[in-house]
């Protein structure tokens, strides 16, 4: 028996490699602290609110306007990523301003290290914002990789993002943080 085309993703910490699991095998990894292996979540969440400015963008000082930010473990630090033609880039630069945009959205503090990141598209006038699965933020890569054309990616690439997010948005959960069940 395989594992079925629909199917759960594990993230192998050390090397940051992402394993395909059946369903049984996957869930034997659920709630594991400090394992050579985590479950990667299923599900993103969109944040219509979440504050970024234009300056704040600038001050993370990424050259491409789709990122996503992850808590590496393994190397004790947030990591910002982003697509190439050549596949994913790890921005080399601090994020000191990093520190900010957690107070400004504390929705962050929330992100579950090295399997979940904030996915941010600021492609032309488009704003938009996740907490999203670091499979799904490594699945936009590879569609990227695969519909790069030219030096600026040509109109595919472009069409095939607009889908991507449409769909990300449309099976987003709507934004409940720990915060506000607490308050509830």
């Amino acid at each position: 028996m395989g594992i079925p085309p629909t199917h759960r993703h594990l993230l192998e910490v050390a090397n940051r490699q992402i394993i395909c699991a059946c369903d049984a095998c996957a869930l034997r990894f659920q709630d594991v602290v400090g394992g050579r292996f985590k479950l990667i979540p299923r599900s993103a969440r969109a944040l219509p609110g979440f504050k970024l400015t234009e300056a704040d963008w600038e001050r993370l000082a990424l050259p491409i306007n789709l990122a996503f930010f992850f808590h590496n473990s393994a190397a004790n630090k947030w990591t910002a990523m982003y697509p190439s033609p050549a596949g994913a880039m790890e921005s080399l630069l601090a994020l000191e301003s990093w520190n900010e945009l957690v107070a400004q959205n504390p929705v962050l503090e929330e992100i579950e290290p090295d399997v979940q990141a904030l996915l941010v598209n600021r492609v032309g006038t488009t704003r938009e914002h996740f907490i999203a699965p670091i499979d799904t933020c490594y699945e936009l890569i590879g569609l990227i990789r695969t519909h790069w054309r030219g030096l600026s990616g040509g109109e595919a690439v472009w069409r095939e993002t607009g889908k991507f997010f449409a769909r990300l948005a449309e099976q987003s959960e709507p934004l409940v943080s720990a915060r506000e069940v607490s308050h509830a």
